[in-house]
Parts: structure tokens; sequence; C-alpha cells
């Protein structure tokens, strides 16, 4: 299938593209503020539209409201000019009905592409999406999460209410519209986790506690994993590599490369002979830290559907923590001249039939939006 993504360098939209990418073979096509005016013919040469551009965040509520409208207006008119039957799945809100103007005007942009689907006799299909958060969400615009994340960084207290909120990860809000693509249901309410803003900071003030110590906190929920995947991609990669302490008396060393409150996980030991690499692989969810013991290595990681590569030099005389953010591609390389000892740690065992695994080269060259 030929997919326009509209809204596809935004937060949620790279998480439908990289999701995408990761479990489908469709052909992306996406759309930014740079080839907004190429809409009408990329539309043209596409089998179905994700519409994910919008505002969330304005100076005021109008330009909130005709942003919104606008970009619909736009697509609606891009959907009219092919006159053949399509699909458009559109990134629609909770609020819908709550009477907010972020919630009228996702309305509201709803019901013109709805009607433009009608016109060609196409499928409209309607994502109704909870508060979303994830990896890379900006502060103060996609989400509370992200803006606690980044102030409890700079030792800062957030202030809260004691709202009720509904939090759905970003890589859940992109399989329900990837679902879309194929429903028959033309209305999609995405499920999310019920919690309230003050347990959602003591959360993520543990995970600032106990993190900076360099150990993993207890997750017993997709939940506490996904907000603990979020916090982790803030930290990176500005905090890593971070050091281990090494306890040293006349028997010789001893580090404690791992700490996990409630969670075994699965740990395992690689030598790796000179010039050689592992890895190639990024995870959707899995947590995995890399602690070389002996040798000299290079670890080098790329954000998927990115191009920048970065790269740790480590090595085993000072024994430190790079933990590999998900999303982000990863490998490990020993530049020595001795074989490579390197510790591995995994949150969850391995299970072949779901390795939350998925083979891509670091330094495969792919082109950045």
């Amino acid at each position: 299938m030929k997919i326009t993504l509209t809204g596809s360098a935004g937060f949620l939209g790279w998480h439908t593209r990289a999701r995408l990418h990761t479990l489908t073979d469709h052909e992306v096509t996406p759309v930014t503020r740079e080839n907004w005016s190429q809409l009408k013919s990329l539309v043209a040469e596409s089998d179905a539209v994700l519409h994910l551009a919008g505002v969330n965040r304005a100076d005021t509520d109008d330009q909130v409201a005709s942003g919104n409208l606008d970009l619909a207006r736009d697509l609606a008119d891009a959907v009219r000019s092919i006159d053949r039957p399509i699909r458009i799945v559109y990134a629609s809100s909770t609020q819908v009905g709550n009477g907010s103007p972020y919630g009228k005007s996702k309305e509201e942009a709803g019901e013109l592409l709805r009607a433009a689907a009608a016109d060609v006799g196409g499928v409209y299909v309607e994502v109704r999406l909870p508060g979303v958060f994830g990896e890379h969400a900006r502060p103060h615009y996609n989400t509370f999460v992200a803006t606690f994340i980044e102030l409890l960084g700079r030792g800062e207290q957030p202030s809260v209410n004691d709202n009720p909120v509904e939090l759905i990860h970003a890589q859940a809000a992109a399989a329900a519209l990837i679902e879309g693509l194929s429903s028959r249901d033309r209305l999609i309410r995405a499920h999310g986790h019920q919690t309230r803003v003050p347990e959602v900071l003591s959360l993520l003030e543990s995970f600032h506690d106990i993190y900076g110590r360099g150990e993993i906190p207890k997750l017993p929920t997709q939940f506490h994993t996904d907000l603990f995947n979020t916090y982790r991609a803030a930290q990176f990669p500005a905090k890593y590599p971070f050091s281990l302490m090494v306890n040293a008396d006349n028997r010789g060393e001893l580090i404690e490369t791992m700490r996990a409150h409630g969670s075994g996980g699965q740990s395992f030991v690689s030598w790796t002979h000179p010039e050689q690499t592992r890895g190639e692989h990024y995870h959707l969810s899995k947590i995995e830290r890399f602690v070389v013991l002996s040798g000299h290595a290079h670890i080098s990681l790329r954000k998927v559907l990115t191009d920048e590569v970065i790269t740790f030099d480590v090595t085993g005389e000072r024994p430190a923590v790079i933990d590999m953010p998900t999303l982000w591609v990863h490998n490990i390389t020993n530049v020595g001249t001795e074989p490579l000892i390197t510790m591995f740690w995994a949150d969850q065992l391995f299970n072949p039939a779901a390795p939350d695994t998925y083979w891509e080269p670091v330094e495969k060259a792919v082109a950045a939006v």
C-alpha cells in the first residue's frame, strides 16, 4: 500500500513512520511543512492518507482552531482533486465533544475529512487518541510527561494538579492508526492507561532517583516500562556513558554492573574478536545494557529513520554503562587488538517467537525528514 503520512516530522509522526518501517511493507511518503505545497500530487499517488498533522498548542485558542481546520481543508481539497476512492485515517482526540477549543477544532476537522472521503467514494476512519507520550516528545508542547522529565533533569520541581488523565504510549497510538488502514470500523477509540497527574510525577521522580544511581527501577506493567523508556530517551546521549564503582582490594577488583528492582531479566557475556561487530538491530520496548569489561570498543547508535550516528569510545579499564534507548539501532565493535569481553543485560528473557529485535545496520543511510 502507498501511504501519504502528514505530520511525519512530528513526535507521533516519527513514531508512526518508525512502526510502519519496522512492521510493514507499506511505501510511505512523508509530508512536512517543507513539502506541504505538493500535497495534491502526493495524495494522487497514494492508496491511503494517515493525517497526523495538527496544532496542539499556540499563542491563542483561535490559532489552534484555525491551524487544525486549515490543514484539514488542504487535505480535503487534495482528496477531491483526485476524484477516486481513497482511505483517510485521521488522528483525532478523545477531547472531541468536551467543549474545549482544541476538541472542537479536531471534531470540525474530522467532519471536513469525512465529507471529502464521501465525495470520492472513499473510506474515512477516525482514530481517537488520549494523551500521547513517549520517546523524544517535545517538552512544553507534546505532553506534560516530557515537560516533567525536563524539569526534573534541571533540578526543578514541576507544579501539578490532581486531575485524572489517560495516557497512551506513542507506539500504541501508532498501532491504532495503522489498524485504521485496514479496519472495517469507522471509529477507533484507542485506550490508554488511566492514572492521575501526581501519580505520573511520583513515578518519574522515582525513576530520576533510582536510575540516577545506575539502577533499573521496578517495572510491573507495560505502562511503567513505557514511561521508563521515555525517561531514558530524554537522558540520551548526554548522560552516557556513566561510570561504575570499582571495589578493589588485595584479591583484585569487583564491579557491580546491574541492580534491577523487582526484575531479574537476562544477563549474558560475549567474547568478540578484533575488528568484529555485534548488534546491528534495535528494539521497540526492550531495555538493554552494555558494559565492556575488558578490551576496547566503539558502541555506535542511530535513531531510526535518521542518518546521524553517535559513537561512544569505551574500555574495560574504566567500566561504564551505556543503556540502549528504544528505537535506536545499535552495535558494538572491537577496535582493539585483544578479545573484547562485554556483559549484556536485558529486562526480559529472550523469546524467539517475539524477540523484539529488528535488524538494521547502524551505518545504513536513511533519509532524514
